[in-house]
């Protein structure tokens, strides 16, 4: 059994969990090195403390599953089987008894399959075991290290590959995909959720939609993107003007720019979480955008784009060595612009570092 699953098992026995389902694809890579997107049918990792771990795949899977280096129990199934009652048989050879504390991921469980485990026993006791699997997932090991810093340098190079070709005229989308063409030119297979390329008065909307937008003269323009590589995620937001733009979007972006680096300057061990939120909420209060900073500073990254922590003013948390996430105050005003600035952010010993190193001065292209 690997390091994370002895880890992981050990907590369970310290919060008399009888047993445990995982079923969140992340989470199952995480514990096996098993990457898979099932779509609708189940694929889950059922663990018992002091028995062989299992994992549910369909059969189709099984192969790439073994490839993966897994080497306990693989329990399939084809589309026209049931692959519950293969689940009871597997907790029943491992369990003596039929009224369970039962971990699972909360976020992570429909209502149709916790009603299956429920009837996979006579009583079962839900435990919240994705809060425990978080504070495993939220400190980065070395190798995880490795890969989020190779994966931020290649979101730096898809900003670069964006801005090269803004030209008067150009689409949101046509940017899109040159950049992300661009990127698969590199090996990245996926991107780590929608890119963004917003023009103008749509980058305003905090989320926007890229479409037909053409690019003009005085126009701000709003980059947010990442990548998937080797399962984890890189994610980079950056603002640049095309040619000119008003007195009062650049004060908005250098106003950003401050609050970015407050907040930055919180970004180290034993500091309480929410302390990076208000670092930058205050500067953008002080001059005046208050109102128009309506999200949280920042979210933990890893596996997935958005994971544990949440980095925002009401969070206790304590900021540990190991934990990466993202800092990315904005302001944005509806119908006029705005500006986002956000970086990938590694808590080292004494510190952070900047995993993501796109220029973030104010930059107009020409």
């Amino acid at each position: 059994m690997n390091t994370r699953l002895d880890n992981l098992i050990r907590r369970l026995n310290q919060e008399s969990v009888d047993a445990a389902f995982f079923t969140s694809p992340s989470t199952i890579y995480y514990l096996t090195g098993f990457h898979c997107h099932p779509h609708e049918r189940l694929l889950a990792l059922g663990l018992v403390p002091g028995a062989e771990p299992f994992l549910v795949c369909p059969s189709l899977e099984r192969s790439r599953a073994e490839q993966a280096g897994w080497t306990a129990d693989i329990l399939t199934y084809s589309d026209a089987e049931d692959p519950w009652s293969k689940v009871k048989k597997a907790y029943q050879d491992r369990l003596n008894q039929d009224a369970i504390r039962l971990a699972v991921e909360k976020s992570q469980l429909p209502l149709a399959r916790a009603e299956a485990l429920q009837a996979l026993f006579s009583t079962v006791t839900f435990i919240d075991g994705e809060a425990i699997i978080n504070e495993h997932r939220a400190i980065k090991d070395d190798d995880e290290i490795a890969i989020l810093e190779r994966a931020a340098v290649l979101a730096d190079f898809g900003v670069e590959a964006g801005v090269s070709v803004l030209q008067e005229g150009i689409t949101e989308m046509e940017v899109v995909a040159h950049l992300e063409a661009e990127l698969k030119k590199k090996g990245i297979h996926e991107m780590a959720f929608s890119t963004m390329v917003l023009f103008g008065e749509k980058t305003g909307e905090p989320h926007g939609k890229p479409g037909s937008r053409t690019l003009k003269r005085g126009d701000l323009v709003l980059f947010d993107l990442g990548v998937v590589l080797e399962g984890y995620c890189s994610d980079i937001t950056r603002t640049v003007a095309f040619q000119t733009v008003d007195d009062e979007l650049q004060r908005i972006y250098q106003t950003v720019q401050h609050a970015q680096t407050a907040a930055l300057q919180q970004c180290r061990p034993g500091i309480p979480m929410r302390e990076v939120d208000i670092a930058a909420r205050t500067i953008i209060d002080e001059a005046g955008y208050g109102e128009y900073f309506s999200h949280r500073v920042g979210h933990g990254l890893g596996l997935d784009a958005h994971e544990f922590p949440s980095i925002h003013d009401q969070n206790e948390n304590i900021l540990k060595e190991g934990m990466v996430f993202t800092v990315e105050p904005g302001i944005y005003v509806p119908g006029k612009g705005g500006v986002r600035i956000e970086d990938d952010v590694l808590i080292t010993a004494d510190g952070c570092k900047i995993l993501t190193q796109y220029p973030k001065d104010w930059r107009v292209v020409t």
